[in-house]
Parts: C-alpha cells; sequence; structure tokens
C-alpha cells in the first residue's frame, strides 16, 4: 500500500510532467528538472515574473558569451 510521501510524489511528478508538456508547447526550452526548480522558487515566494526576467537575462548573457568565445581571434 503507498504511503501518503509516495502519493504527494507521484502527484508532483504528474504535475512537472503536465507542466514540461505546456513547456514544450510553448517553446521555452526549460528541462524538467528546470522546471522544478522554477516551481519550488515560487511556491516559497519568488515572483514568477522576477523569476522569467532573471532567466531571459541569463539566457542573452548565455548567447552573449558563446558568441564571444566562438569568435576568431584578432590579431594585433
Amino acid at each position: 500500500m503507498p504511503s501518503q510521501a509516495d502519493d504527494k510524489r507521484q502527484a508532483a511528478r504528474e504535475v512537472i510532467d503536465i507542466l514540461h508538456e505546456i513547456s514544450i508547447l510553448l517553446n521555452t526550452h526549460l528541462d524538467r528538472t528546470e522546471l522544478s526548480l522554477c516551481v519550488s522558487l515560487i511556491e516559497n515566494g519568488v515572483n514568477p515574473d522576477a523569476l522569467a526576467a532573471v532567466i531571459e537575462d541569463l539566457r542573452k548573457e548565455s548567447a552573449s558569451f558563446q558568441r564571444l568565445s566562438n569568435a576568431p581571434a584578432t590579431a594585433d
């Protein structure tokens, strides 16, 4: 017989599965682990709009660093 904790874990997995499907449809590029972390942060009081803004900023910075690291070196 499953315990109450097992039921909660299963329900949490189902929620993350549903959120992941929505994430795929919305093309967010968040995996299940990232979604789980976002949900946890929001459940602990983080503003969802602020979290989304931080994720967007981090992606922009990451793309910028990747462009810089892939740029050909210039000879001085």
